[in-house]
């Protein structure tokens, strides 16, 4: 675990030390808030009369869903310079290479979440369900944000290109967005959407963030969507851990 907790803090450093990346990171996730909450506040009907507060959990599970997607550019990016070769060649367990890189992912997700739910509650979003399902909230944030970053450095380490994975990423994370109840009711999604979305992992993490909005938290709902996405961060690590596999195979 301390190779991994290295490898994780080697990525937060590269991270800090570009500002203007991290600033963008952190105001794009704003913008999709304020634009998305401006544009259909007077056009999607939400169950809680206020569509601000009611957008706050799709918006971080978007966040969340769009920065783990483009974890494996890192992988690619230290494939050509050569950084993984040394690392190959390294006393660093293997396995600490491909966990120090999902712990750098979770960083950004925490980060990102908190400054989400902290500009939806100054702009009057309210959680009735309390602190106890908010960190339920975040643990399946970083439930989904693992299965993603683990598909996403597979897919690194099988295609070895940029312009590749940006292809696969974008053709599974865009449908999977708007095929959930991120930005309408599920009530309001038409049939065959409405259909898939309850199949979506993306709706599971969205359906737990909306319990915090509920006075009445149902448990059993939130347990049976955190017990899925944790079995689906499981497998995609499963799947991540043999492609790395492939990958030294090959090298």
């Amino acid at each position: 675990m301390s190779d991994a907790v290295v490898l994780a803090g080697r990525g937060v450093r590269a991270l800090v030390r570009q500002p203007w990346f991290v600033a963008i990171t952190l105001v794009q996730p704003v913008v999709w808030l304020l634009l998305f909450g401006a544009l259909f506040e007077n056009v999607v009907p939400s169950p809680t009369g206020d569509y601000l507060g009611y957008l706050t959990p799709g918006i971080v599970v978007m966040s969340a869903l769009f920065a783990s997607g483009w974890t494996g550019m890192g992988f690619i990016t230290d494939a050509e310079r050569g950084v993984m070769d040394r690392l190959l060649v390294s006393p660093v367990r293997r396995g600490s290479v491909m966990t120090g890189s999902l712990l750098n992912q979770q960083v950004t997700t925490v980060v990102q979440t908190l400054v989400i739910l902290a500009l939806g509650y100054a702009t009057g979003a309210r959680f009735p369900g309390g602190v106890g399902v908010l960190l339920v909230f975040l643990l399946a944030v970083i439930l989904l944000a693992a299965a993603f970053a683990s598909y996403s450095n597979a897919l690194a380490l099988l295609l070895r290109s940029q312009e590749s994975l940006i292809g696969a990423v974008n053709f599974v994370v865009l449908p999977l967005s708007f095929l959930s109840s991120m930005l309408v009711p599920a009530d309001h999604l038409p049939g065959w959407i409405a259909a898939i979305a309850r199949w979506n992992p993306v709706d599971w993490a969205v359906v737990i963030g909306r319990q915090a909005l509920a006075q009445d938290v149902d448990w059993g709902l939130v347990g049976t969507r955190l017990a899925a996405l944790a079995a689906l961060a499981v497998v995609a690590a499963a799947l991540a851990a043999r492609a790395f596999s492939s990958y030294q195979r090959s090298v």
